[in-house]
């Protein structure tokens, strides 16, 4: 059961590296989230992560896991494979880069991993703390979700994809900034190029960030 559970997950985890590298700018898993900023005591804390994943993924991760075969997954039936998809997300900071100005922000163990599956299809929730915490009125805090190789294309839902917790000081707003991907630019061509090569010499690459949605959260000084 856990190696089959361990060959679902890898295939959305660690593919990257069973594919050709030409492949390597192109998705081929799809993920979209949604994602409240947590707040304690003035100071955000972490982050609330719902994604939800493509149909394909979700068919083949949940090969064989309805043990009682009443078409229903459970909370409980799930609840080896959503271990294990935070296992593996852990070589992979989850996705999740957060930052102060230019600075780093490290993120802790994740906390409260459940998976559900609805319509056909899976939802991965759980928490992710920071390290330390961010001040609210902190300058430049922003945060992205991404697959750095692009792997996996991660985007926010369409409906109110970014929430502050009820925590959040007053004058607290988060917005996202769009990467300008309509009209791509010849630097952003020629990074895609290079980074195909550069995976193919087995070097690590950051292909994702030209596509990615920043979130920026701002606070007004108490």
């Amino acid at each position: 059961m856990r190696n089959r559970l361990l060959g679902a997950v890898m295939a959305l985890l660690l593919g990257v590296s069973a594919l050709a590298p030409a492949a390597h700018a192109h998705p081929h898993v799809w993920i979209t989230y949604e994602t409240t900023v947590v707040y304690e005591n003035g100071a955000v804390t972490g982050f609330e992560h719902v994604w939800t994943f493509d149909d394909m993924y979700t068919a083949m991760a949940i090969q064989g896991l309805d043990k009682n075969g009443d078409g229903v997954y459970t909370r409980e039936e799930l609840a080896e494979l959503a271990e294990v998809n935070m296992q593996g997300l852990k070589d992979f900071d989850y996705f999740t880069f957060a930052k102060v100005g230019n600075a780093d922000q490290k993120m802790a163990s994740p906390k409260d991993a459940w998976l559900e599956h609805k319509n056909d299809i899976l939802k991965l929730h759980f928490r992710l703390p920071l390290e330390k915490p961010v001040p609210a009125d902190a300058k430049d805090f922003t945060f992205a979700v991404y697959d750095p190789s692009f792997f996996i294309a991660f985007e926010p839902e369409k409906t109110d994809p970014i929430k502050l917790a009820a925590g959040a000081p007053e004058g607290c707003k988060a917005f996202i900034v769009q990467p300008k991907t309509d009209q791509a630019s010849d630097d952003l061509k020629a990074q895609l190029l290079n980074d195909s090569f550069a995976q193919e010499l087995g070097q690590t690459t950051n292909i994702g960030v030209g596509f990615t949605p920043t979130v920026s959260v701002t606070c007004g000084k108490s």
